[in-house]
């Protein structure tokens, strides 16, 4: 009987113990505030909770049961259930299943469960160890399928980098601040860069140490997110530490052997501060948290010197006049009697001529080597600024949310403003040219482009829940002005009256965008459900405005303005009109002023569902109208099926699209830019509504459509530490948006020539939906980390993208066009290069971080495939190698608040392949010197080795 009876009271323990009961708990983070939004689960089940804005939670689990605990920002840990409570402290940290917020509206989605790649990049840890200081190096350098690098002598695009994803173009990937859209730049790029014709976001303007980490969505998101998302998303969390100022010195320049021209030496030296400080508000974790940063960065020259003509024995007669103190302007009538004297002086034959027509062909003659040697000069004093260009600025973000209450209702907001001016140059004016106004820069002259530019946006909003709906409320403006100032230039048909600095006018751009979204967590529906819908209405301006009048004009010899075809430019001694406007950028006039809005209103639905443990599938359609083109709607599918408990199978299939941007349909200007043999082209961008846009047949801007399909697999090998995610996509884009070739009018007093006359232009260019393409690649992202001993840990990360983008069907030419033949103008073999070739297709990179209590050692190489020179001569083609860079640096912690860095970009001065000297048809792209590497295929820049010290403070 005793022994039933103890038989009995073990099996009801038994029953007992296997019961599962109530496990209430609070998380806190590593500074013991507690964490609110914290997700909570069963290891192994689908059971789940929440932690609330006190950080506590409820759940149901047994004895022995394994609880995962994890939250945005902090590592993952597991606890084993041993009683009714269980309190967790989680560590500050990112790993890559951490939940992310772009790609996926479900609360409780990680990076390798989503359907969709998202690569989550720790910006807190690489600002502590890797020599870039700003956003889109920093990100050209970790993430393999982004791709940004500083151009040179591009105008305007000298000083915003433009930067793009998966080898699609800069306006085609949206980026997003704490998940809110972020305006776009105000300018455009129109110059010979990658990205040619279209507008970009200027993640320049956002200061790093504001960051706590970047998402990047590597897929379609246009039916989640709307207009721009072809190539993806990125999102940038702002930083929410609070009680802790973190402030970091950085200080580098390029230690190269092809420093200052060539020579060898230092140059481009860098300098940055950043800090970063948060407050707490109110008792339910609460913050307000600044963040800025303040840069000066220096040019640098890769020019050696300059091999073609300089001068001419014109250039003789005014240098013995100039010597004789006489006025060098009274030598351009037509009384040549002092021309003649001079030459005389010079001892130049004149063949007995005694007027202008006879003297022209005797002075043209080149002279450069005498004169060189006469003036006691060097071709290397004519170089231009071939590098990066100069920039001074700050950066100020501040990031604010604070709980309402204890049922999930806060307020919001972050904004920010940053200020930066800007220094590049232009093509040399030499002394020999007829732009070259030699009265006053006898020597010819360098003209330099001065950029100010203003950034600031400003977002606030408030969140909490309507019975069981997670409700957010919110408003996000932004406004980017690109002002210009000409400086060290001058208008040569206003000779001897015209200034030499320039207000040239500017643009700005400006969108205000209202959001609405609500979703909710359904626990019980099937394996779990999330259903999200919401509302946007976003309003938009692009503005141009005018320079002064010198800046845009050509005048007569008088001094008048030319506003009939009948009046005649200034001309210089040999009977070449003087070109107008202010030299390397003329200024906008009255007439391309203007100030365009448009507005848009959309709608989505979002579900995600669960269907078993197993299997994942999402839809979500968005549907969008445009006050100045219409409406679309698209949709995407996208599934995930768990292989096992470590490998995940995912897929997705999309239609998106781009509209159009207000820059791409109002921009009109006429600028200065200089073909493959180097030769000047005054080019005049016109509207699609232009009445040369309907000459040429030309119609008018719609919107980009796509299809794209992904393809993709996730697995974590536990006891090696190891992940790896490989994703292939195919996107295909309809009626794609490029910056078209230059139309030349036919010369003979056409209704054309005249606009052109009217522009100041001798030739015309347009945006236009000009072609399809076709995109296709492969992603692949290895990590591994481990413990080495019982102080070291050594993180490891390999990223390659394999990409190739082509130019898909015919050109979708008007017949006008076709009938013409123009159709290779209005998309030229060099526009072809650049959307194809100018890129690296292939990037891989290998980073390794060994860290200890008091040492951190980061290498880091990056390989960037091979890219092609963007010309039209298909014989100057020039295919440039593959290269790799290698990054290093070692950092110390004197005390745990000071950690001194030393390192290197381009440990080991890596460059580019050189331009070569002969090509197929006998010539090169050098153009005379100008360029010993390309300025048009942009691998990985060409400042060579770059040198940094880093002091970082971080007081608690």
């Amino acid at each position: 009987m005793k022994r039933m009876k103890f038989a009995f009271l073990f099996v009801l323990l038994v029953s007992f113990t296997g019961m599962a009961q109530e496990v209430t708990g609070t998380v806190y983070d590593d500074q013991n505030v507690p964490l609110p939004g914290a997700s909570v689960r069963v290891k192994g089940t689908q059971t789940g909770a929440i932690t609330d804005f006190d950080g506590n939670y409820s759940i149901e689990a047994n004895t022995g049961d394994i609880l995962v605990f994890s939250y945005v920002g902090f590592n993952t840990q597991e606890a084993t259930v041993t009683g009714s409570t269980l309190n967790v402290t989680l560590q500050a940290g990112l790993e890559l299943e951490n939940v992310v917020v772009v790609g996926s509206r479900n609360p409780n989605r990680t990076a390798t469960e989503s359907t969709v790649p998202v690569d989550v990049i720790d910006i807190k840890e690489l600002n502590n160890v890797a020599p870039q200081v700003n956003l889109n190096q920093i990100l050209n350098y970790v993430a393999p399928s982004f791709t940004s690098n500083t151009q040179t002598i591009s105008d305007g695009t000298d000083h915003i980098d433009p930067a793009s994803l998966r080898g699609l173009g800069p306006d085609q990937v949206l980026v997003l601040i704490n998940g809110k859209r972020r305006h776009t730049s105000s300018l455009i790029n129109v110059n010979g860069t990658f990205g040619r014709g279209s507008v970009g976001t200027d993640l320049n303007a956002i200061p790093a140490s504001a960051i706590k980490r970047i998402e990047v969505l590597r897929d379609g998101a246009a039916a989640q997110y709307g207009s721009d998302a072809i190539a993806g998303v990125i999102n940038i969390v702002l930083n929410t530490t609070v009680n802790e100022l973190i402030a970091t010195v950085t200080s580098g320049a390029n230690f190269s052997k092809n420093a200052n021209g060539q020579t060898g030496g230092i140059d481009g030296e860098t300098t940055n501060f950043a800090a970063s400080y948060g407050l707490p508000l109110g008792k339910n974790g609460g913050y307000i948290t600044f963040s800025g940063d303040f840069d000066v960065r220096e040019d640098y020259n890769r020019m050696k010197e300059w091999e073609g003509t300089i001068f001419n024995l014109y250039n003789t007669v005014e240098r013995f006049a100039s010597q004789d103190g006489y006025d060098l302007s009274n030598l351009l009538d037509d009384d040549v009697a002092d021309v003649i004297q001079y030459a005389n002086q010079a001892s130049i034959n004149l063949n007995g001529a005694t007027t202008k027509e006879e003297l022209q062909p005797i002075l043209s003659a080149d002279n450069t080597e005498a004169e060189l040697a006469a003036r006691g000069l060097q071709r290397s004093d004519f170089n231009m600024r071939v590098g990066q260009s100069a920039l001074r600025g700050g950066r100020f973000f501040a990031n604010f949310a604070l709980p309402l209450d204890d049922k999930g209702t806060e307020l919001y907001s972050f904004a920010g403003i940053s200020s930066r001016t800007g220094n590049s140059a232009g093509f040399y004016r030499l002394p020999n040219q007829s732009r070259t106004y030699t009265p006053a820069y006898i020597n010819g002259f360098l003209p330099e482009i001065n950029s100010t530019i203003r950034d600031r946006s400003f977002s606030a909003g408030i969140k909490g829940m309507v019975g069981d709906w997670n409700v957010d409320f919110s408003n996000t403006y932004g406004k980017n002005s690109f002002l210009y100032t000409i400086g060290n230039t001058f208008n040569a048909s206003l000779q001897s009256s015209s200034p030499t600095i320039f207000d040239a006018g500017g643009f700005a751009f400006s969108q205000n965008t209202t959001n609405l979204d609500v979703n909710q967590f359904f626990d019980n529906a099937m394996s779990g459900m999330n259903i999200a819908f919401g509302a946007e209405y976003r309003v938009e301006n692009y503005s141009i405005e005018s320079g002064e009048e010198a800046s845009y004009s050509q005048y007569t010899a008088d001094g008048q303005v030319i506003r009939l075809a009948s009046q005649q430019p200034s001309q210089d001694f040999f009977g070449n009109a003087r070109p107008g406007g202010s030299q390397v950028f003329p200024g906008f006039s009255p007439s391309n002023e203007l100030s365009r809005g448009r507005s848009s209103i959309a709608g989505y639905f979002d579900v995600e569902a669960d269907f078993t443990e197993k299997f994942l599938a999402s839809f979500a359609t968005r549907f969008e109208n445009y006050s100045d083109f219409g409406s679309t709607i698209n949709f995407k599918l996208a599934t995930r099926y768990k292989i096992s408990d470590n490998i995940n199978m995912r897929a997705a299939a999309n239609t998106g699209f781009r509209a159009p941007s207000l820059h791409q349909i109002n921009f009109n200007s006429t600028s200065t830019i200089f073909d493959q043999n180097g030769n000047p082209q005054e080019v005049g961008t016109f509207a699609n509504d232009s009445r040369a846009a309907q000459l040429l047949g030309i119609p008018k801007l719609k919107e980009e459509t796509s299809q794209s399909v992904s393809l993709g697999v996730t697995a974590k090998i536990p006891d090696a530490n190891l992940t790896f995610t490989v994703d292939g996509y195919f996107v295909k884009i309809d009626d794609r948006v490029v910056y078209t070739g230059q139309f030349q009018g036919p010369g003979n007093g056409s209704e054309l020539d005249n606009l052109l006359g009217q522009a100041n232009a001798t030739a015309a260019s347009f945006f236009a939906n000009a072609i399809d393409t076709e995109s296709k690649g492969l992603d692949v992202v290895i990590t591994h980390k481990a413990q080495l001993g019982a102080n070291w840990r050594l993180n490891s990360d390999l990223a390659g993208t394999f990409s190739e983008t082509r130019q898909v069907g015919d050109i979708n030419a008007s017949e006008v066009l076709k009938n013409a033949g123009l159709v290779d103008t209005y998309f030229p073999e060099d526009s072809r290069v650049y959307l194809e070739e100018a890129v690296p297709r292939t990037k891989v990179n290998l980073s390794n971080s060994l860290s200890s209590d008091k040492l951190i050692f980061f290498l880091r190489n990056v390989y960037f495939g091979e890219v092609t020179e963007a010309t039209t001569n298909v014989d100057r083609q020039q295919i440039f190698g593959t290269q790799v860079v290698t990054d290093l640096s070692i950092g110390y912690k004197f005390t745990p608040s000071l950690t001194f860095t030393v390192g290197a970009n381009n440990l080991f001065d890596i460059y580019p392949d050189r331009a070569a000297e002969v090509l197929a048809d006998g010539g090169n792209n050098r153009s005379d010197g100008r360029f010993d590497w390309s300025r048009r295929a942009q691998q990985f820049g060409i400042g060579g080795r770059f040198l940094f010290a880093r002091a970082s403070i971080s007081l608690k």
